[in-house]
């Protein structure tokens, strides 16, 4: 069950009940029991998420992580849908043994960050939400270079489904090893 804070929205014009109706559909979708605790900082622009609790779930988003980019202000389920859902997927990844333990979100380096992503919004996508392959690709690029061995990684973790901390950081971290100098 979904609690999202806050709620009544003055600053952009989101729907308190839709918003809470997407991440109860992916919440079931994906298999997440319990609540799901998210809180809106809807006078912060931008858009960062944080996954500030496990168990309980708590996920914070600025504002901008679920406007429409279209029209300024507005919501789009779209986007609460591929932000809550990859974040739950870290959930799920936290939550079970075998994928090890990754370090605290505050502490995972940047590249790695993006390779978890990607593995994430693979399996998002093959659920049905709009993931935006393209758009990931070009940003993994960014962060493990414009090569075939970086399109190689992404593409093992794209389509992933079991995969472990320890097989995302090694993917992660030969992808940027063989960046062109």
């Amino acid at each position: 069950m979904a609690t999202v804070t806050p709620e009544t929205f003055t600053m952009v014009m989101y729907d308190h009940d839709a918003i809470a109706a997407t991440v109860d559909e992916v919440a079931t979708a994906l298999g997440i029991d319990g609540e799901v605790r998210v809180e809106v900082d809807e006078a912060n622009p931008l858009a960062r998420t944080h996954l500030l609790s496990v168990d309980p779930v708590v996920i914070a988003v600025d504002g901008g992580a679920f406007e429409d980019p279209r029209h300024p202000r507005q919501l789009s389920t779209d986007s609460v849908a591929v932000v809550v859902g990859r974040l739950l997927l870290e959930v799920l990844d936290r939550r079970n043994a075998s994928f090890g333990e990754p370090p605290p979100e505050d502490a995972i380096p940047v590249a790695h960050r993006v390779a978890w992503d990607v593995y994430a919004l693979g399996r998002l996508e093959r659920k049905g939400y709009p993931a935006q392959r393209q758009r990931r690709l070009y940003n993994f690029r960014n962060r493990h270079g414009f090569s075939d061995a970086a399109d190689a990684a992404f593409d093992a973790l794209w389509s992933a489904d079991d995969l472990t901390w320890a097989e995302i950081v090694e993917l992660s971290d030969g992808a940027v090893a063989a960046r062109p100098a």
